[in-house]
């Protein structure tokens, strides 16, 4: 399964700067068999279980996540980037590498000990995901695992959510950037 999914990926070298290479899923959501796959991959290890909610980071973690919590029967929590959400929101600002960025939740979009999946298309330096675990720890999440469709294991995103004691679940790994 990891090799048709891995061919349904296009890759994009030098985006969005020379040396990157862009892991683009928007192939492999286009491709029902392929996005079939991955999100029931991503539910298999959960299925059955009682999952509260699954939060999906923006934009494709939206799409992922959505698909995953109807599989699981759970609710959709968006994490999105400041200034977004409607209502009154907790935030997390975490560190890129020239600046910082910002996540926010709605404040009451967890209950304390609900179960929560955080699910997003990529695992890169792990910087986005690590800022979401937090805040969903800060509104009471218990969180039982991160999901992403691709690691890129040299920039070593997954170990910051795995020291944070959540573990992680890939589907395909690539080399580099």
């Amino acid at each position: 399964m990891a090799e048709e999914l891995e061919r349904s990926i296009r890759s994009i070298p030098d985006y969005p700067k020379e040396g990157i290479i862009f892991r683009d899923i928007t192939t492999l959501l286009g491709d029902a068999r392929a996005f079939r796959r991955a999100v029931d991959a991503l539910v298999q290890p959960w299925a059955g279980s009682k999952i509260d909610q699954v939060a999906g980071i923006e934009a494709r973690g939206f799409i992922l996540g959505g698909a995953v919590a109807h599989q699981l029967s759970a609710g959709f929590l968006p994490v999105r980037k400041k200034g977004k959400l409607p209502f009154q929101t907790m935030e997390m600002e975490y560190a890129l590498e020239y600046g910082t960025d910002t996540i926010e939740i709605h404040v009451d979009a967890v209950k304390p000990g609900e179960k929560v999946i955080l699910v997003d298309d990529l695992i890169a330096t792990g910087g986005t995901a690590e800022a979401a675990v937090k805040l969903l720890r800060a509104a009471g999440a218990d969180i039982v695992a991160a999901c992403f469709i691709v690691d890129l294991p040299v920039l070593e995103g997954r170990k910051k959510i795995e020291a944070l004691g959540v573990p992680v679940r890939t589907l395909v790994e690539f080399d580099g950037h």
